[in-house]
């Protein structure tokens, strides 16, 4: 393996646009990996490119809206079932993220979350600036403008000695450019192509300020169904289910 691998498991929005899985990506360096955001496509995801679930070792949950954290769910019953799992698996995210987690899995499979999981399951809840390390991964979140409370994060990452900036779901912040200098990856939503919106990012907008990112490459990721009528009027990268970025 390189420094750190990115795996691109989905690349759409919430309404899965062109047939796209929902938004995530498997982060993996030397020693560990790192699922950024989990939402309910993420076994087809897994299992379409032939990837063991057993490789997470954590999960990174953005905000807590389904697209990105209703496939927990599964992958436990995928741990329970399929993989069985016994180490313990970690996730991270807003304040408030392991109750939302058990109530939705309750919620899904009462009987099953009511019994004891054979693994241990760890629960980090985050705010912006501070700093969670483990093996060679450093995660920072920061604050993304789209859910309000509980907040959304996007994280500053560090892994395998290569640096990704990943926004989650965020409207324009003008201190968004800032966070990308020196990034070997800026992994960034881009729902819409023109259409303004205070809770997700815009190619127009994008475009208007990509001489001011710093980041050595530049993905766009959660693309809606406008991004995708417009896919050749694109010039930044666009992701697609299944990519894989070598750092």
């Amino acid at each position: 393996m390189t420094n750190a691998r990115v795996t691109i498991l989905g690349s759409g929005d919430a309404f899965s646009a062109g047939g796209r899985l929902q938004s995530s990506a498997l982060v993996e360096s030397p020693e560990t990996s790192l699922l950024l955001d989990c939402g309910a496509t993420i076994l087809p995801a897994l299992n379409g490119l032939g990837i063991s679930a057993e490789r997470i070792d954590q999960v990174f949950l953005s905000h807590i809206h389904g697209d990105h954290f209703a496939g927990l769910p599964f992958l436990f019953l995928h741990y329970l079932y399929i993989e069985p799992r016994a180490r313990p698996l970690v996730l991270i995210g807003p304040p408030g993220v392991e109750a939302r987690v058990r109530t939705l899995f309750a919620t899904m499979y009462p009987d099953t979350a009511a019994e004891p999981l054979p693994f241990q399951l760890d629960f980090i809840e985050m705010l912006p600036g501070e700093r969670m390390c483990h093996k060679d991964t450093e995660l920072v979140p920061f604050p993304a403008r789209h859910q309000e409370h509980p907040i959304s994060l996007g994280c500053d990452l560090v892994t395998g000695g290569r640096r990704i900036v990943y926004t989650g779901d965020t409207g324009w912040s003008d201190d968004l450019p800032a966070r990308t200098r020196g990034a070997d990856l800026f992994l960034c939503e881009c729902t819409y192509f023109d259409s303004r919106s205070d809770t997700h990012l815009d190619y127009a907008r994008l475009r208007e300020h990509r001489d001011s990112f710093g980041a050595r490459r530049i993905v766009l990721t959660h693309l809606g169904q406008e991004m995708l009528d417009h896919a050749a009027e694109v010039e930044l990268e666009m992701a697609r289910d299944g990519l894989v970025i070598d750092l």
